[in-house]
């Protein structure tokens, strides 16, 4: 009876790793594929978020009225953030968030309704004081 050692690993032993290792990467990928859009939604609703901040300091300094210039309600979106203040009034205001990032499809909005004649929803948002993406 010959004793051998074995040193390494045979072919057969290796490709079950490399399966294996394969059957993983093939669960996990799709896992995460969307983790960029994700962040790139949650950057958008935080500055929706902010410009709220921002309209409601100013609203306080002016009477209660609102602005669609983001310069005079000293607001900075994020980079790669494109926020547009689509209505501004005494009863309220309307804005959208879009990422260069993403598809001219994909995009938050988010409006205040202060009275019976405030804007109406701008989609996707809903409620009024939460912002909502596709």
């Amino acid at each position: 009876m010959q004793n051998r050692k074995r040193k390494g690993f045979t072919l057969i032993e290796l490709l079950i790793v490399v399966v294996i290792i394969g059957i993983l990467a093939a669960i996990a990928i799709p896992k995460f594929a969307n983790t960029k859009g994700k962040a790139y939604k949650a950057a958008m609703k935080g500055d929706l978020r902010n410009l709220a901040t921002a309209q409601e300091g100013y609203a306080a300094d002016n009477a209660g009225a609102y602005s669609t210039n983001l310069t005079a309600l000293n607001f900075t979106a994020s980079t790669g953030v494109l926020v547009t203040v689509n209505y501004a009034g005494v009863n309220g205001w309307a804005a959208t968030a879009a990422h260069t990032a993403l598809p001219g499809t994909e995009n938050c909005g988010m409006f205040i309704q202060n009275g019976a004649t405030a804007p109406t929803p701008i989609a996707p948002a809903t409620v009024s004081g939460e912002p909502k993406c596709l």
